[in-house]
């Protein structure tokens, strides 16, 4: 029985892997001017300096490797989330974290429009994008993690997350009310998501955090295991629940939070992908879970990278179009069947 299932977790395994690479290469030869073949590996593997390596190398390539490392980020925080949290509807923004990166945004791009031409402005507008939404996912993140260290009850938990986020999201209104036009069709095109505006400096830090993340994640597949029976049974075999959870949340964050600070808020990938990978495998043991919703996860957004990048555009499709239109069947889908899955 444990042979077959293995056997079957490994022939999904690579099947993914062998279509996460696929898609890769698809994302690279395709856009709004294709490439051929032989030009993409001239491109990647010889010595041309053309207007096609350029292309490549300075754009889709970077790219198609941000789709694959934000894919795989943000499906380990969904699949951690609901498991933590016991909600199949759970998903890596639950904790409020995007909704403290969009604050800083909102108040790097419109708070120095509705304040003019302040001291607070100019010091705003000279963090960028990526700082301010790091700044304010880590400060939703501090708030979270120092209330998980005094309530224990992870239904209210959610609910703070929940609250935290409605809080948010009533600031950006405010700032949106009053900004500048010009302002707030930056602050909406941010909230579209974006994976060709990450800089060489932050690739390196997205895959740091990834790698790292995703270790842990894949270290702490027992702790994950234990926690699906409930945190009572957990108590009772003697874990120290608070401090698991702790870590998970702080990993999820993380993965989470930096995904969205260099990519802005992409949707449904964390909620929709582990569902995905548990039809697709049937089973619950994320000993073999975790591994296919990563590989699942880079396969979904590399997916969607294709589609927004399909020849006949002049531009891109915004990426969170693509996400939603995809997920949200899947999420209807869990809602409809009320499948039991946790």
């Amino acid at each position: 029985m444990h042979s077959q299932r293995n056997r079957r977790v490994a022939a999904t395994g690579a099947a993914l892997a062998a279509l996460m690479l696929l898609l890769l290469v698809a994302d690279v030869l395709l856009g709004s001017e294709p490439v051929p073949p032989s030009a993409a590996w001239r491109a990647l593997f010889g010595a041309e300096h053309s207007h096609l390596s350029q292309i490549i190398l300075g754009y889709r390539f970077p790219k198609a490797i941000v789709a694959l490392l934000v894919g795989v980020s943000l499906s380990v925080s969904g699949l951690q989330m609901q498991t933590v949290f016991r909600n199949p509807l759970a998903d890596p923004y639950i904790l409020g974290v995007s909704s403290g990166a969009g604050l800083g945004v909102a108040l790097f791009v419109m708070g120095y429009s509705v304040l003019g031409k302040t001291t607070v402005g100019v010091l705003l507008a000279s963090m960028g994008y990526a700082a301010s939404a790091c700044i304010g996912a880590a400060f939703i993140m501090a708030v979270m993690l120092t209330i998980s260290m005094r309530v224990r009850d992870i239904m209210a938990m959610l609910i703070l997350g929940v609250m935290i986020g409605s809080a948010t999201s009533a600031i950006i209104s405010a700032l949106q009310y009053f900004s500048r036009e010009a302002a707030l069709k930056s602050y909406v095109l941010w909230t579209m998501g974006g994976l060709g505006n990450v800089t060489s400096a932050q690739l390196c830090v997205l895959a740091v955090v990834t790698l790292v993340g995703s270790l842990f994640a894949l270290l702490s597949v027992k702790t994950l295991n234990v926690l699906m029976l409930g945190e009572s049974y957990a108590r009772s075999i003697g874990y120290n629940v608070s401090r698991h959870r702790l870590l998970i949340m702080l990993t999820a964050t993380l993965l989470t939070g930096t995904a969205t600070a260099f990519c802005g808020p992409i949707g449904f990938i964390g909620v929709a992908v582990p569902h995905v990978a548990r039809m697709i495998i049937r089973e619950a043991d994320h000993r073999y879970l975790l591994p296919v919703a990563m590989l699942l996860g880079a396969v979904a957004m590399l997916l969607c990278d294709v589609i927004s990048s399909l020849p006949g555009y002049e531009t891109s499709l915004p990426i969170n179009t693509v996400t939603s239109l995809l997920g949200i069947p899947i999420v209807i889908l869990v809602i409809v069947r009320n499948q039991k899955i946790v």
